[in-house]
């Protein structure tokens, strides 16, 4: 593990301004609902480089704000620069037009895991575990997630490329398990197709979204042992064309996107069998391409494309707000693929194309019911 202490000062970005992403960014394309002002602002340059020269970050895809002063990214590897670097770049390569996600011929597999703290300067760079993601012919890295009924909150990283999910202590130190076969995807108990997302329910089970090839959501005890799986292809409600993030909310509820956007938000129920889970409702529909989700107490987020938003929705599919991300820089977005809340009401946004995760932090005057609160979990 390489430990960084830094202290740089982010260059201001206004040279790198692209008119035609910022009008795309105001458009209100299929946004429903009632649309809001963004309840955040956010920290300017908040995410410090760390790179060596002629090297920037690459796609953020995965991050876990496990304090106020400690967020885990996972990201698509680093991105090679274009050579010369203008004097004033800022330290993302969105910045240099350059997409990082379409430019996967600029991605090079190193320091895929590493944790700052609350003013984006790092803390430390999980370069040992950098194997874990190497070798991959894809993006890679998904989601991290930790189970909050976990006493040792390890961590659970998805790389939907390798069709793996890896187990790691908190601190990043070791790997403690590793979940499906390294490069060879399946639709059998152990075996996955580009798997997208995990989440945990209160009595132990183990759901995994096994979500871009096989379409479903599987079943498992507290030791990983198979119990059952839900979903299926297809456009009608309870189905999906490729899966891409879930999550656990009260009352047995399950939330599952439709990757497609076909069916929105697939709502399902736990019943008194383990195994089983019956569909309640699709709520949304029809969206672009679902990103993430966060659950409350009794609503939940998502983020979506077309145009790039945040959508609030109540458990029985009422919009209960909208607010756009516009995709101008120096602050812009092209996609928020992960968004994660800390203790203190602080978001935080993984750019997968963009490469760099922002800082949110709530207005001083902002309405307490648009404010995102971390992810429910049974108290």
């Amino acid at each position: 593990m390489r430990i960084i202490i830094k202290n740089v000062s982010l260059i201001a970005v206004s040279l790198f301004i692209w008119p035609a992403a910022e009008l795309l960014g105001q458009e209100t394309g299929n946004a429903r609902g009632p649309i809001v002002d963004s309840p955040y602002e956010i920290v300017s340059g908040w995410l410090e480089p760390f790179q060596e020269d002629g090297y920037a970050f690459g796609g953020n895809s995965a991050i876990w704000a496990e304090t106020s002063d400690r967020i885990i990214i996972n990201q698509r590897g680093e991105t090679i620069l274009p050579y010369p670097v203008p004097e004033d770049f800022p330290g993302f390569a969105g910045a240099l037009g350059i997409n990082v996600l379409r430019e996967a011929n600029r991605r090079v597999w190193q320091n895929c895991l590493f944790e700052v703290d609350a003013d984006g300067q790092v803390l430390s760079v999980w370069d040992h575990l950098d194997y874990l993601c190497e070798g991959a012919d894809g993006p890679g890295p998904e989601r991290i997630r930790v189970n909050p009924y976990d006493p040792e909150r390890k961590l659970w990283v998805v790389n939907q490329t390798h069709h793996e999910i890896h187990v790691l202590s908190n601190d990043g130190s070791k790997l403690i398990a590793t979940y499906g076969e390294r490069g060879v995807p399946g639709d059998d108990a152990y075996h996955y197709g580009s798997p997208q997302d995990v989440a945990f329910l209160p009595d132990g089970r183990i759901l995994v979204a096994d979500g871009l090839l096989n379409h479903r959501v599987i079943v498992y005890d507290e030791d990983m042992e198979y119990l059952g799986e839900f979903g299926s292809q297809g456009d009608a409600p309870g189905q999906f064309n490729t899966i891409h993030s879930l999550a656990v909310g009260p009352g047995g509820r399950v939330f599952v996107t439709d990757r497609s956007g076909n069916n929105g938000v697939n709502l399902y129920r736990a019943t008194d069998d383990p195994a089983v889970f019956e569909f309640e409702r699709s709520i949304g529909a029809p969206l672009t391409l679902p990103l993430d989700i966060i659950v409350n107490e009794d609503d939940f987020w998502i983020t979506d494309l077309g145009p790039l938003r945040f959508i609030n929705f109540d458990f029985y599919g009422q919009i209960k707000a909208t607010w756009l991300v516009p995709a101008g820089l120096p602050d812009g977005y092209i996609e928020v693929h992960s968004f994660s809340v800390d203790p203190s009401g602080s978001l935080y946004g993984g750019d997968n194309q963009y490469g760099r995760t922002q800082k949110f932090v709530p207005k001083p005057d902002a309405d307490p019911e648009l404010l995102i609160e971390p992810p429910w979990y049974q108290r």
